[in-house]
């Protein structure tokens, strides 16, 4: 493995020149700007396929190029790299700062945790829950980053109960925890030191000592697989939740950016609306995969885990642990109670914009429709974040819940750029020609199903994102495959569940 790690950071150099050289001859060979501008989508495809360089680097590429062959102007790509997406995610990194800071993440995960139970089955749904619930508003790898020390200290809690109970179990066989025995202590010896001499003899064979350990530190191989079971689900539920919400994960908000701009008109993209819709998805998801689990880790005796009212010793400790966990964050602190009011106003004052069943309070500025957005409520409360005090009135001194150096550690610039440099690409190869181009090409898929061209598209972006980040392969994807629904001439899935008329006769 070593090894193969050197020989790839010896590639890497070698990548970086050589792909730029072997694309050359598409912009020299055919004189368009379509094909210049393939040549840099390909290009940065090639690096972010490979991240021979960093993701946020490779998005600066378009800032480049684009102005050196002629597609757009310097100052036109600037103004691109920057949309309401960035503004959005600004607000969320202010609530996501708070809840890390003054550790409402921990209270939130273990009370849901010790709701649902303490048997193995149960911790893992809670877990599950906890994590999916977490990632719902704040980052996937943050969420993981957070709960999984809890997980870590349950995990070897409830082995070190494992250990204590089979030790229990052995002294309570030998006698050894009971005085009254002590005569059959002095006997058990004097038959052991008899046995010691027939076997010497050869009159009767060795007695088999206990078997070393499973695994270096697993007992057994159940205590192990429960282990990869609770470590696999922490990584499961995080990115199933995070499609719960616009927020959630950077790829809804780089969906919803790109529709706002091949579609200005189309409005029904908001919070609500991605949340009543993708609910009922991310439920149905979370329990298939702790099935899955539960069947692949824990067994398939489904009724112990639903059903079991009794407790082993095993989980009475895991109990005890995650009960001892909990008191010792205290009672909950002012802080935790202005970061959850905030928490419960933004998510209300999302949902309510413009529920579309419902006027929403958007429409209190008939002279302004459209103009505040599910940004302008982040931006609304995170600035809150900055200036209500982090401790009551009468304290000695001042100090808002988060700091800009607290911020700064929470927000994921490398984001904010990938994305910015994803809107660039989508801007250029509209301007240049070469998505519309490009959805010619595939004009044969028309002649497929509108059911099977969606999923030959979901295998395809499904396959890249083994290998590519699923932030990147969104920007490599959605600049081809928009413009393709307009030339096949189909009505997709999407106009049908964003309720919009997209398309009518193949005409945006």
């Amino acid at each position: 493995m070593r090894r193969l790690r050197c020989s790839w950071s010896s590639l890497k150099p070698l990548i970086i020149i050589i792909s730029p050289l072997a694309l050359l001859p598409l912009p020299l060979v055919i004189r368009k700007k379509e094909a210049e501008c393939a040549y840099i989508l390909i290009l940065m495809a090639v690096y972010w396929m490979t991240e021979v360089l960093p993701l946020s680097v490779t998005a600066l590429l378009p800032a480049l190029l684009f102005p050196l062959f002629g597609i757009m102007k310097s100052s036109q790509v600037a103004t691109v790299y920057f949309k309401d997406f960035h503004l959005l995610l600004l607000g969320v990194i202010c609530l996501a700062t708070s809840i890390e800071k003054w550790g409402l993440h921990r209270r939130i995960a273990l009370r849901l945790v010790t709701g649902l139970g303490v048997n193995p089955g149960m911790l893992m749904l809670g877990f599950m829950v906890g994590c999916a619930f977490l990632s719902m508003w704040l980052s996937n790898t943050s969420t993981v980053a957070m709960v999984m020390p809890i997980v870590e200290a349950v995990i070897q809690q409830v082995l070190n109960a494992s250990e204590e109970a089979r030790k229990d179990h052995r002294g309570a066989l030998n006698g050894i925890s009971n005085p009254a025995l002590q005569l059959e202590d002095i006997e058990a010896q004097h038959d052991q030191s008899e046995n010691i001499k027939s076997i010497e003899a050869g009159i009767t064979e060795p007695v088999q000592t206990a078997p070393p350990p499973y695994n270096g530190k697993y007992r057994t191989r159940e205590d192990h697989m429960m282990c990869k079971g609770l470590s696999l689900c922490i990584a499961y539920s995080s990115s199933i939740g995070g499609l719960t919400t616009l927020s959630g994960t950077s790829t809804n908000l780089i969906f919803a950016e790109y529709i706002y701009q091949y579609y200005p008109d189309c409005t029904v993209i908001n919070f609500g609306n991605w949340f009543v819709l993708c609910l009922p998805i991310c439920i149905i998801m979370l329990i298939l995969s702790w099935i899955y689990l539960h069947w692949m880790y824990l067994g398939s005796n489904f009724r112990a885990s639903l059903c079991s009212r009794q407790r082993s010793e095993k989980e009475k400790h895991t109990a005890r642990v995650l009960r001892d966990q909990y008191n010792s964050l205290g009672p909950i602190s002012w802080q935790e109670i202005i970061t959850m009011i905030i928490f419960i106003l933004m998510a209300i004052l999302w949902f309510t914009r413009n529920p579309g069943f419902m006027p929403g309070w958007s429409s209190l500025f008939p002279d302004y429709p459209g103009y505040a957005t599910d940004a302008t409520v982040a931006l609304l409360l995170g600035f809150m974040f900055f200036i209500i005090p982090a401790h009551k009135p009468n304290a000695k001194r001042y100090e808002a819940l988060i700091t800009w150096k607290d911020f700064q550690a929470c927000m994921p610039w490398e984001i904010s750029l990938l994305v910015g440099g994803g809107f660039a690409l989508a801007e250029g190869t509209k301007i240049s020609g070469l998505s519309t181009w490009v959805a010619e090409l595939l004009t044969p898929l028309g002649s497929l199903p509108p059911l099977a061209t969606v999923t030959i598209a979901c295998l395809i972006v499904t396959s890249i994102t083994e290998v590519a980040s699923n932030a990147a392969t969104m920007t490599i994807f959605l600049p081809i495959l928009a413009p393709l629904v307009c030339v096949i001439s189909i009505y997709t899935i999407l106009p049908k569940v964003l309720g919009h008329p997209l398309l009518i006769h193949g005409t945006p």
